[in-house]
């Protein structure tokens, strides 16, 4: 079986105004000095304005929400000493003026890339799966490639930007593109291309360092895993579990299909950025385009071919039923754009977005 873990971004605000706040240090000395010692847990980000928590890596579906919970209610409660909270919100509804950290790395992006770092104040969520090998891993990569978007489609969380309705469901994911390192990636072939890969994008200086290889799905360069990047932090952890257990699942379909000698598609970048761009756009609302024919076809079209394409996966590790279940309330009920956006239309106040978004983030 293989290990999922899940990092979350999370966006401090004050518990008043639903305002985002610069206090990741503080709320990092607060955990220090928690008597549970799980202060290890949590992490600052580029910005000051957010937090970000790790869980181990865990086989049992149900343990892995566990712990999301978990940290989710343990980040509220160090916020909370400082008459703040969290929210699992992957942009700001209200105008913020980000503030970037002042370590010599954050610096040195502020200084490199400008407007770019400054405005970078997204939240999103990353999980890890483990492989066997890089060469397992790179193999994963070059096959999961079109069911990326498909993905944040289904983890959209971020209408808003700067007090406006941004027109997308995830302008997080426009916002992230802007990184010379970010999106979509060609078929590597193998561990040697794919670190050779890196290791010339590294060389052209325009990097600091592999860590700035933001790839949508990367191996990671600390642990053995892949790294699949592209989803928006999502406001309901159940939402965040059942990514975890699709992309667990589409990561053994890939690993099965190389052993099998099954060739990735072949489906360009350009269309990929295309397909990554309509999931932003449309979320689950739309149409999106179709993984395997590169056309468009209704969104719960789409999310249920994936369910096809890892249905074999998911019934061997034990989570069909509750993937299943996880799903259909998902397209009834809708992901943190919709829900943003309904909640603005029955109060009138992106406040009170925000304050309905940390209660729910807070459990």
């Amino acid at each position: 079986m293989r290990s999922v873990g899940v990092e979350e971004e999370l966006l401090l605000v004050d518990a008043r105004t639903g305002e985002p706040r610069a206090l990741s240090a503080a709320v990092l000395a607060a955990a220090s000095l928690d008597p549970s010692g799980n202060e290890e847990v949590f992490e600052s980000e580029l910005q000051r304005q957010q937090l970000e928590f790790a869980t181990r890596p865990q086989t049992a579906m149900g343990d892995l929400a566990d712990e999301i919970r978990r940290w989710r209610a343990e980040a509220a409660r160090h916020a909370e000493r400082l008459d703040a909270s969290v929210a699992a919100l992957a942009t700001s509804p209200l105008p913020v003026n980000p503030s970037i950290g002042t370590g010599e790395r954050h610096q040195w992006l502020k200084e490199h890339f400008g407007l770019t770092a400054q405005e970078q104040l997204t939240c999103g969520c990353h999980v890890h799966v483990s492989v066997e090998s890089d060469e397992e891993g790179v193999a994963v990569l070059d096959r999961i490639r079109p069911w990326l978007p498909v993905l944040l489609a289904m983890s959209t969380n971020s209408p808003f930007w700067q007090g406006e309705d941004s027109g997308y469901h995830s302008y997080r994911n426009r916002v992230w593109g802007r990184w010379p390192s970010a999106g979509p990636v060609e078929v590597f072939g193998s561990a040697d291309r794919y670190h050779e890969q890196v290791n010339d994008m590294v060389a052209s200086g325009v990097l600091r360092d592999e860590g700035m290889v933001y790839f949508d799905a990367r191996l990671s360069h600390s642990y053995p895993t892949v790294e699949i990047r592209v989803a928006d932090v999502c406001l309901d952890p159940s939402t965040t579990v059942l990514l975890a257990t699709l992309i667990r699942a589409l990561v053994e379909t890939a690993a099965r299909e190389w052993r099998e000698g099954v060739p990735p598609t072949r489906h360009g970048v350009a269309l990929l950025r295309l397909a990554a761009w309509r999931a932003a756009r449309s979320g689950l609302e739309d149409h999106l385009v179709h993984p395997v024919t590169m056309r468009p076809a209704p969104a719960e079209a789409v999310v249920r071919a994936l369910f096809d394409h890892v249905r074999d996966a998911l019934e061997d590790s034990g989570d069909v039923v509750a993937a299943q279940e996880s799903l259909a309330a998902l397209l009834k009920t809708g992901n943190g754009a919709r829900i943003q956006r309904e909640l603005l239309r029955t109060t009138g106040s992106l406040r009170e977005v925000v304050a309905e978004c940390v209660r729910r983030t807070r459990g």
